[in-house]
C-alpha cells in the first residue's frame, strides 16, 4: 500500500506527504493538493504545479524513479546515442492511448513537432532545437538535433506523447480541457478550482493501477489543506504546513512520507546600465547582508537549508565545492561604500504570495535586513497569476523566484534562466532580469556572482 500510493502521487510529493494508515490498498483515495492544473494540454504550461497532474494522463519515452529520478524506460524500451547529434529510440509495442488508438512512432514525431509551436507550447526551445524526427518504422524513431544536446534523454520524462489523430481532429478548446495519453488515470471529471477526478487505465502497459478512483482536490491555503485531512474529508494531502510538522509526525493515526525537495528559492536582481544592482559589490553586499540560517531556523522551522547555487546534488552541474558567502552587514555595508552607495539606495522587490512555501515572509525578511545595511525595500506581493506574466515581460527590478531542473541538468536551467533572451528559439523565457553578456559565452557562469540570496528547500 504505501509504495503504490507513493507511486501514484510521486509528482505530487513537495515537504510532505500524509495519509491516515491503511492496511490494505483501498479503490478509492481523496486527496488535498496544494495547486490546480491550469490546462490539460500537456506542452501548455511547463511548470511542476501542471506537469504533476499531465503525469498521471500521459507517459513520455522515459520516466523517473525513486528519489534520485533514476532514468527508466517508458514508451520507449530503449533508446541509444547514435552520434553527437543523432538519438534512436525503440518504441514499445501494444501501447494503447485512452480513445483505444495504437501508440506508434508517427505519434512521437506529431508530438514532438507540436512543442515548437508557441501557440500550444511552453516547450519551444525543445521545439525549435530539432533538426528533424524521422519515423523509420511503426516502433523505431530517429532525432537530429542542430546541435549537441547532453541531456536530450534526460528530458524525454516530461514531453508526454499525445494521440495525433484526435489531437488533430479535436479543437484547440476540447485539447486544453480533455486529455487523451497512454497513462495509468484517465480524466473522469475536471471542474477547474474544485477538483480533478480520475479513473484507473485498465488497459495500461505497466499494469492496471489497484487504486481505481482518484480525485484530488486543489486547496492552496496550508492550514485549510491540513483541517480537510484531520476532518476525514481527504485520505492524504501534500505539503504540511511547517508550523503543524511535529504535531503531524506525532500522530500515530497519521503516516507521513517525506524526500528532499530539489526546489531552490533566490532573489533575481536586474542589471540595467545605472542601475545599482548592476554593481557586482552590491549584489555581494545584499547577499552578505540577508540572514538566511536566521530565516530558516524561524520561518521554514529547520525544514530548509542555504543554498550557494541553482542545481541539488542530484543534478548534472552541481558543484559540491562552491560555498555560500557569509553572513556579514557589517562587510556588507564596506561594499556599499566601495560601490558609492554609502547611504544606500531603493530598490523594489517583487514575489508572489501564493507559489512557494513561505514566499511572501521570506521577501519580507529580506527586506528587513537589506534595511539594516540601508537598503530601503520596496514590496510588491502579489498572486502568482499576476506575478509570472510580469517576469516574463522583464518589468520587474528585483523578485523571487523558484527552480529545479526536471532534466536533472543545469544546461536546460541556464538556457531559461540565464541565457540572452531569444523567445523565438524559447531562450530566457525566465530571463525576466534580462542578463546578457556576450563576455561569458563558453565559459561558466559564476551563480555566487549573477544569482544572489539562494535558499534550497529540503523535507
Amino acid at each position: 500500500m504505501k509504495k503504490l500510493l507513493f507511486l501514484l502521487l510521486f509528482g505530487l510529493l513537495t515537504v510532505a506527504l500524509v495519509g491516515y494508515t491503511m492496511a490494505a490498498a483501498p479503490t478509492t483515495i481523496i486527496v488535498a493538493q496544494d495547486d490546480s492544473p491550469a490546462m490539460m494540454n500537456p506542452y501548455g504550461d511547463d511548470s511542476d504545479a501542471n506537469l504533476q497532474y499531465m503525469a498521471n494522463f500521459f507517459d513520455g519515452l522515459v520516466q523517473r524513479k525513486g528519489a534520485d529520478g533514476t532514468l527508466a524506460p517508458a514508451l520507449a524500451e530503449k533508446w541509444e546515442r547514435v552520434d553527437a547529434l543523432t538519438w534512436k529510440f525503440y518504441l514499445r509495442k501494444n501501447v494503447k492511448f485512452h480513445n483505444g488508438n495504437p501508440f506508434t512512432a508517427e505519434d512521437v514525431k506529431f508530438s514532438f513537432e507540436r512543442t515548437a509551436n508557441p501557440e500550444v507550447s511552453q516547450f519551444v526551445n525543445f521545439g525549435k532545437s530539432l533538426e528533424s524526427v524521422q519515423v523509420v518504422d511503426d516502433y523505431t524513431v530517429v532525432v537530429k538535433t542542430k546541435t549537441p544536446i547532453p541531456w536530450f534523454v534526460n528530458n524525454m520524462h516530461q514531453l508526454f506523447i499525445m494521440d495525433k489523430e484526435s489531437t488533430e481532429k479535436r479543437d484547440a478548446g476540447d485539447v486544453m480541457v480533455k486529455p487523451i495519453g497512454t497513462g495509468a488515470y484517465k480524466l473522469e471529471e475536471w471542474v477547474k478550482g474544485s477538483y480533478v477526478k480520475m479513473v484507473a487505465n485498465e488497459d495500461y502497459w505497466e499494469g492496471a493501477p489497484l487504486i481505481k478512483k482518484v480525485e484530488i482536490r486543489p486547496i492552496s491555503e496550508s492550514s485549510t489543506r491540513f483541517a480537510a485531512l484531520a476532518s476525514g474529508q481527504v485520505d492524504m494531502l501534500t505539503g504540511v504546513p511547517l508550523e503543524l510538522y511535529d504535531q503531524v509526525v506525532a500522530d500515530k493515526k497519521l503516516e507521513v512520507v517525506t524526500r528532499p525537495a530539489r526546489r531552490s528559492i533566490f532573489l533575481v536582481m536586474g542589471s540595467k546600465p545605472g542601475s545599482p544592482l548592476a554593481d557586482v559589490r552590491v549584489r555581494k553586499a545584499m547577499y552578505m547582508a540577508i540572514n538566511e540560517d536566521e530565516i530558516i531556523e524561524k520561518l521554514m522551522r529547520g525544514h530548509a537549508k542555504p543554498a550557494a547555487q541553482i542545481p541539488d546534488p542530484p543534478t548534472v552541474g552541481y558543484n559540491g565545492e562552491l560555498k555560500r558567502l557569509p553572513y556579514d552587514p557589517e562587510g556588507a555595508k564596506k561594499l556599499l561604500k566601495e560601490a558609492g552607495y554609502e547611504k544606500g539606495f531603493t530598490v523594489t522587490l517583487t514575489g508572489p504570495t501564493d507559489r512557494y512555501i513561505m514566499d511572501k515572509q521570506i521577501c519580507e525578511a529580506a527586506a528587513k535586513y537589506l534595511a539594516k545595511v540601508g537598503i530601503e525595500v520596496k514590496l510588491d506581493l502579489k498572486p502568482k497569476a499576476i506575478f509570472f506574466p510580469e517576469v516574463g515581460q522583464g518589468k520587474l527590478e528585483m523578485y523571487l523566484l523558484g527552480w529545479f531542473d526536471g532534466t536533472y541538468d543545469m544546461g536546460r536551467t541556464y538556457a531559461k534562466l540565464v541565457h540572452s533572451r531569444d523567445l523565438d528559439k524559447g531562450y530566457g523565457e525566465l530571463n525576466g532580469a534580462f542578463f546578457s553578456d556576450a563576455g561569458i559565452a563558453g565559459r561558466h557562469l559564476r551563480p555566487a556572482e549573477g544569482q544572489g540570496n539562494q535558499l534550497q528547500a529540503s523535507s
